[in-house]
């Protein structure tokens, strides 16, 4: 059967129409549907990403290419898969979080990574903020709102050695289809999802 026919099949669909109503076979079905879903994660995510490309915003790379070479920085630094791929994602949220993109980034990873990692995405736009907000009426220092985080070097040394210095025309940056497959390994073992733990506990 096709994926489509799969889709619109009723016996593939729950029968509630309020989860009140819900039934451990409506339930059975969701969470099988959720597994199947749930692999296509890095495609999804792959996609959103490309959206990146060709989108320069005034900078003078566009922001494909940024989030190519800060990963690629951080890769040649020797840093971890799971820092490598928040190092690519990191900006993924500029397309539908104009206003406060690592948050998005953030919650893209968080079941992936590691607290350290989570914090340095979900607080790099404050500590990049200090090699320009003050060129645009903003305080350049905000970062030191955070001075009592445990992880608040690891966010200043991401922006310092990867993030601000990844916009250089010249650099060659490694290619997507090198972090592919990093990408992939590091979404395919959720650390931290609830949604993933009762799937699991269903399927046992």
């Amino acid at each position: 059967m096709s994926e489509t026919a799969t889709i619109l099949d009723p016996a593939h669909r729950a029968k509630f129409s309020a989860m009140t109503e819900g039934t451990q076979e409506d339930w059975a079905i969701i969470a099988n549907e959720y597994r199947g879903f749930a692999t296509g994660l890095p495609d999804r995510v792959l996609k959103h990403l490309r959206l990146l490309d060709g989108d320069f915003g005034g900078f003078p790379i566009d922001r494909m290419q940024h989030s190519l070479q800060t990963a690629t920085r951080a890769h040649r630094d020797g840093r971890d898969e799971q820092y490598v791929v928040m190092a690519l994602l990191h900006d993924i949220g500029d397309t539908l979080g104009s206003y406060n993109h690592p948050d998005v980034a953030a919650a893209i990873i968080k079941p992936f990574v590691s607290d350290e990692i989570h914090w340095i995405c979900a607080n790099h736009g404050a500590f990049q903020g200090y090699y320009y907000f003050h060129y645009i009426g903003g305080d350049r220092n905000i970062r030191d709102n955070f001075r009592g985080s445990p992880y608040f070097d690891a966010c200043a040394e991401f922006c310092e050695k990867y993030d601000q210095a990844a916009f250089d025309a010249d650099y060659q940056s490694e290619p997507l289809e090198f972090f592919e497959p990093m990408l992939r390994r590091v979404m395919a073992r959720p650390i931290n999802s609830m949604y993933a733990k009762a799937a699991e506990a269903q399927a046992a």
